[in-house]
């Protein structure tokens, strides 16, 4: 069957565009690749922020749930002049069976339902490189902003500040609560989103 994002990206355009995230910006000054770094995309949509990392010198790894958006990560990245190991995969039920330097996720972790968090991350943080980053966008709930008019009912929301206790004994290099415009499905409303960089100690074994 279908999904929502299955029908946004049958498109011939890029339905979130080419550029990408703020967020790869600041994964680039914090952990730039002057060695190598392998850097995984959760949920990589069209590929913007992994064909992003891919030309400034990561091995990118991609997943999505929508073979339509897993087409057009390879295609974008084909057009770049660069690879990137794109997949279908699941976020509920893909885990992690080797380390990355990097685990990169920008507006998917609201398809995770909060029983099943703590597992995932989990996961998450034993296959994290030491000294690596996780880099995370959380869409969270505030009372005084309505429900977006494309909102999914397979979406939960975070709590604000939840995504911090995911990473307690980690050191925090960025976090931040926004709200935004978006224009999604064509009627104005906001979103909340908290951003985190987590780094995980050098120390560390995997």
């Amino acid at each position: 069957m279908m999904n929502l994002y299955d029908e946004r990206y049958e498109r011939t355009d890029y339905y979130w565009g080419k550029i990408p995230s703020h967020s790869c910006y600041r994964v680039l000054q914090m952990l730039p690749p002057d060695r190598s770094l392998r850097l995984l995309d959760i949920g990589c949509g069209e590929g913007r922020n992994a064909v992003f990392f891919a030309r400034n010198g990561y091995q990118v790894t991609a997943f999505d749930t929508s073979p339509g958006g897993v087409e057009k990560t390879k295609q974008l990245a084909s057009d770049a002049g660069v690879h990137v190991e794109a997949f279908v995969a699941d976020i509920n039920e893909f885990r992690l069976t080797k380390p990355f330097d990097v685990l990169f996720s920008t507006g998917v972790l609201q398809y995770v339902p909060p029983e099943q968090r703590t597992d995932l991350f989990a996961n998450y943080r034993t296959n994290t490189s030491p000294g690596g980053l996780n880099v995370f966008s959380v869409f969270v709930r505030k009372p005084f902003i309505e429900k977006a008019p494309d909102g999914e009912k397979t979406a939960h929301k975070w709590i604000s500040g939840e995504i911090l206790t995911c990473y307690h004994d980690w050191k925090i290099e960025f976090f931040s609560e926004d709200i935004f415009d978006c224009m999604s499905g064509g009627v104005p409303h906001q979103h909340a989103v908290n951003r985190i960089i987590a780094r995980k100690d050098a120390s560390q074994n995997l």
